[in-house]
């Protein structure tokens, strides 16, 4: 019988504001339960085990920042598009660490068949990048080069990584602007 005021989504949603305060390998099921003031075997009844409450935070986690992406890229094409995705992923990122964190872990494919959030994460990446004119497989390249630049900034930046004078925000804005360069200029397929 589930506890009274207990739901799935209070779990998760728990489990999310856990992963930013103390990050997103600190999310376990005692740590929740104990947030709660429940024993561990209550939460079992909204998830199955921590690889599920983990899951299940991420796919919340890729569906927050696939609705903030989507609401800053609206309207938008080309570099106006990258910038506005570009700064919208790193917000998120920086203002959700670990949240961000559960955004990175492997999830089985079925289950991201199955999601709706990363169904439009594919179509409004895939749609900023089709106005460069980007088809399969350079498509599949693209993504994994705006992912990656994002992620490494992202995690070098939070983690206090860039220790040069020159202001990161400058920094971001010539990043963009390389990609964009690039994406425009995107080598012939191989």
């Amino acid at each position: 019988m589930p506890r009274a005021g207990l739901t799935t989504d209070r779990v998760v949603a728990a489990a999310a504001q856990l992963a930013d305060e103390a990050g997103f390998e600190k999310v376990t099921v005692s740590a929740l339960a104990r947030r709660f003031g429940v024993k561990d075997a209550s939460l079992y009844t909204h998830v199955r085990n921590l690889q599920d409450l983990r899951v299940r935070l991420a796919l919340l986690a890729g569906g927050e920042l696939i609705d903030a992406i989507e609401a800053a890229v609206a309207g938008r094409a080309g570099k106006e598009a990258l910038a506005a995705f570009a700064g919208a992923y790193r917000a998120y990122a920086l203002r959700h660490p670990g949240r961000y964190a559960a955004t990175q872990i492997r999830v089985d494919q079925a289950l991201l068949a199955e999601s709706p959030a990363l169904r439009r994460t594919a179509e409004i990446t895939h749609g900023m990048l089709r106005a460069y004119g980007l088809a399969e497989p350079d498509l599949a390249d693209a993504v994994r080069l705006l992912r990656s630049t994002f992620h490494g900034f992202c995690l070098l930046e939070a983690g206090g990584g860039f220790g040069a004078p020159r202001d990161v925000e400058a920094s971001w804005d010539r990043a963009v602007d390389a990609l964009h360069v690039a994406l425009e200029h995107w080598p012939a397929g191989h």
